[in-house]
Order: C-alpha cells, then structure tokens, then sequence
C-alpha cells in the first residue's frame, strides 16, 4: 500500500492571491517553451517516450473514477497565485513537468541531503510511469501539485478535454502519493476563466510563481544560479524542471545555490491554503 505523507510541512506560510487580472486567456513567461498546436484528434497508439511526452494529444477517453476523498473547493480566482505571503526569508521551490527517473531522484537526494522541502508540479502520464518517485514526494514531506495530464496549452481545450486533463492526473496522484492535490499549475502559464472554474470544482488552487529560472532552455548552470540567486527574497515562488529534456543543468545548479541561500537564511517550504 502506498504511503501517505509521513512529515509535517514545518514552519509553512500560506500563499498569498495575486489579486485580480481579467478572466481572457492569461499566459506567463516561461513555463516549458514554447505552446504546441492543438491536438487532431485521439491519440494513436504509441510507445512512451519520455523526453516528447508533452507533445502527445490529449489522454483519452471517458470520465475517470470516482474521487477516493471528496476535494475541498476554493474559491474560484481570477488570476494565479504568484507569492507567498508570511513573515522571513520564506521561499518556494517548485519543479514542473516530472517525475523523471534519470533528474526526479537527484533533485530529492539534494533536497534531502538539506532537509529542504519543495512542491513538484508532475503530469499525469510521467506520474504513471513513476508513481515510485511520488511515493517518496509523500516520504519526504515534499508537496505535488497537478500539472495537467500531457502538458497541453489549456485555453484551447474545451472544458470537457480541461477536465479529463485535470481529473485524470489528481487520480493518479492520489493513488501513487497518498492524497488528491490541493495545487494545479497550467502548462505554459496558460489560464482562463474555464481552466479556474474546473480547477475550483476539483479542489486546487492555481500556484504560478514570481521567479522563472528558464532551465529548460538550458543556458548553463551558472546562469540559473545567478538567475535564482538575483530573484530571491521572502515570499518568491522559483520555477525549474525536473523533466521536459536534459535537466542536468538544473540539478547542477540546485545543487549549488540551495546551501547558498540556506547559508544567508532563507527557508524553505511548501504551500499551505491560507486559513478563512
């Protein structure tokens, strides 16, 4: 039987709303590269391949089961959250696009090595293939939030094709990790006023972040570093990547500016829902 999170989020501040933004399509720098072209049609059947999981259409087919826990609803926002909010040197660590079985377990060994918690925005058909690695998330007390099941831009879905990305990845997360996720993250950035609402009706709240180490366009590990060590500061979300491509840069850099910041007094959490 899978486990469930064993470790309490110590010393967690809850996230701050980025306050309001229009309800059109609201797409951020950064997130992954550049937005596919929408899907034709239903998948063939294909073998996995990790490294272009992204580009296949969308997962198919009818309503996923039941829920194993009935979701919390939040409020439906109008724009993401893209802060913390709290009191000292608090910051968050967020990894998107994994698990990946070559760059997911040298993330954690790092974090580990720190007791440094972090949230990992996955996808449900990498959560599939890994659910391992999820389990270990609970382990270790890290957070995983959902990041759609293939990484497809969502404002151009229809909200039945929004759903069964959503739905069909807080299932594998439940089963792999132990409980639904609170977190959703849009691949790309990409929200709009469907992608809010069928996030709500799930349970997630939408977590952006306020500094984008752009790794996944790989311009060196000393560049990231820079890039995050410049950006920090209390209440900033850093966004990297655990899969989507070579991460080694990533880990080479979370490897070197994670004892740095610790060492000026930055903490390290993961998102908690501010209490009403």
């Amino acid at each position: 039987m899978l486990t469930r999170r064993r470790a309490l989020f110590a010393g967690a501040t809850a996230l701050g709303a980025a306050g309001a933004a229009g309800t059109a399509g609201l797409l951020l720098s950064g997130s992954s590269g550049p937005a596919p072209a929408p899907a034709a049609g239903p998948p063939a059947h294909r073998s996995f391949n990790p490294s272009a999981y992204r580009l296949l259409p969308m997962a198919g087919g009818g309503r996923p089961h039941e829920p194993l826990t009935t979701p919390v609803r939040p409020p439906v926002r109008r724009a993401p959250i893209l802060r913390m909010s709290g009191r000292g040197r608090t910051m968050l660590l967020t990894f998107d696009d994994g698990p990946n079985p070559d760059y997911t377990p040298r993330i954690l060994d790092i974090l580990a090595k720190y007791n440094v918690r972090a949230t990992f925005f996955v996808c449900g058909e990498m959560a599939d293939w890994n659910k391992d690695l999820l389990a270990r998330m609970a382990d270790e007390g890290h957070a995983v939030g959902n990041h759609t099941w293939t990484h497809p831009l969502l404002t151009r879905r229809t909200r039945r094709q929004i759903r069964v990305e959503l739905e069909s990845t807080c299932d594998i997360i439940e089963k792999a990790y132990g409980q639904r996720p609170q977190w959703f993250r849009a691949p790309y950035g990409a929200w709009n006023r469907t992608v809010f609402q069928v996030e709500a009706e799930l349970g997630m709240e939408p977590l952006a972040w306020t500094v984008d180490s752009l790794d996944w366009t790989t311009p060196g590990t000393s560049t990231i570093v820079r890039r995050i060590e410049r950006g920090a500061g209390s209440g900033v979300v850093v966004l990297s990547h655990d899969a989507g491509g070579d991460r080694t840069q990533t880990v080479r850099a979370l490897r070197t500016y994670l004892p740095r910041l610790l060492d000026e007094g930055y903490q390290f959490t993961v998102p908690h829902r501010a209490q009403t």
